[in-house]
């Protein structure tokens, strides 16, 4: 069992309820970080389920929950022969801090129908950078659980030139060696910094809602995550990602609503 198995782990209590601990080291600046927290929620919703994969799940983010004890209440709403949905909620302190539907089913990895290609061309690994290092007092703690190097031109507003539109792309896996799979995924979709950074705004972006797809089990190696938004207005910006295994093939999507940076 890796780190990241450890403080993703949920055990079973009953039927319906499921304890776990929230790490302190996927915490960003304070509020732990939301694909985590999905990882989190999906461990407890997959233990439940009779198919493997979490294949869709769509997060509203009520609260922000700190590092500790919590519990995972999942309800099944209905199980067919191909898929089966689930209502999970994540409560600390007897309070819903996280409301969840997942649809989970068996994915078998079969060759495409109908393929894409990435929405953007990623220059090679080592022509990408990772970000400085955070000060200690930053509790900027999940940048040491894993490692995430950047196209150079998405991260220009760490040098005070932003692209001025909303993008972020990077290569990405977990710092300690681990095979990435579908909750690793959970946490690659909302692993970069919000998109708004490259439009020229700062500070705390929290998620709203956060919809993600299962689409192939990833193999081996790094990830890429490509991320981009349409719309930054009224204090609201969309961002949406790609997440691509290393043999090219497209493993997850994700789409969220967030409020602008704020402090």
């Amino acid at each position: 069992m890796t780190k990241f198995d450890e403080a993703t782990q949920a055990i079973r209590v009953d039927e319906t309820t499921y304890d776990v601990c929230l790490d302190p080291g996927y915490q960003i600046g304070g509020p732990l970080n939301g694909g985590y927290l999905m990882a989190v929620v999906l461990r407890a919703v997959v233990d439940d389920s009779p198919f493997a994969h979490p294949v869709s799940t769509t997060a509203q983010f009520l609260k922000a929950p700190v590092p500790g004890p919590a519990t995972v209440r999942v309800e099944r709403i209905k199980t067919g022969k191909t898929a089966a949905f689930t209502r999970a909620t994540l409560v600390q302190d007897g309070v819903a801090q996280i409301e969840t539907l997942v649809t989970t089913a068996t994915l078998t990895n079969a060759d495409p129908v109908y393929a894409d290609g990435p929405a953007h061309a990623m220059p090679p690994l080592e022509e990408c950078v990772k970000l400085p290092d955070p000060k200690p007092e930053s509790n900027m703690n999940m940048n040491a659980q894993v490692e995430v190097v950047f196209d150079p031109p998405s991260i220009g507003w760490l040098s005070g030139a932003p692209a001025g539109r909303p993008e972020s792309r990077a290569y990405f896996r977990m710092a300690e060696p681990q095979d990435p799979d579908p909750f690793v995924l959970a946490v690659a979709v909302d692993a970069l910094p919000p998109v708004v950074f490259s439009a020229g705004l700062r500070g705390w972006a929290p998620t709203v809602e956060l919809t993600w797809h299962l689409r192939a089990l990833p193999a081996p190696g790094w990830l890429t995550v490509l991320a981009g938004g349409r719309l930054v207005a009224d204090g609201w910006f969309d961002e949406d990602a790609e997440v691509w295994d290393s043999t090219g093939r497209l493993v997850a999507q994700s789409r969220q609503l967030a409020r602008v940076g704020r402090g």
